[in-house]
């Protein structure tokens, strides 16, 4: 039900440990996600940790779902003297392509700490059904 939408993820992981950049201001990088089928709902679990709920933003375009957070930094104060920071700050970003199956209309978000989760439901016409078995006997037309 899913596909992956950037083949260079590992090539820019790598990059960014070779050059030393930790940081993602340069390009939007994906976030960490799971995804499963519980029951009549698809869930997309994404990993947000630092992410104030405001900064969050879910586009759905056709069957593209997109996710965009934004890590901010920390008001820089002039008491303040940073000795370290490798957590990375900027925009973090995930395409998703949906399947023809889910409902995209109905898709629900909850936040709660640091994970952002996405219920899709699974869509009527793609749930199973029964199929009733004519007798044989040809169908009259009613014409109004």
């Amino acid at each position: 039900m899913l596909m992956r939408t950037d083949p260079f993820r590992e090539l820019d992981r790598l990059t960014q440990q070779l050059m030393g950049t930790s940081g993602t201001w340069s390009r939007p990088s994906p976030m960490p996600m799971d995804a499963y089928r519980e029951g009549d709902v698809y869930v997309i679990a994404l990993d947000l940790p630092g992410v104030a709920k405001d900064a969050i933003d879910i586009d759905v375009e056709r069957n593209m779902l997109t996710v965009r957070a934004e890590r901010r930094p920390v008001a820089e104060r002039d008491d303040v003297q940073k000795e370290l920071s490798e957590r990375p700050l900027g925009v973090f970003s995930r395409q998703v392509v949906l399947a023809d199956t889910l409902d995209t209309e109905h898709i629900e978000a909850d936040y709660e700490a640091g994970v952002l989760t996405l219920r899709i439901p699974i869509a009527e016409r793609a749930k199973p059904r029964k199929v009733a078995i004519g007798d044989g006997t040809p169908r009259k037309e009613i014409r109004g």
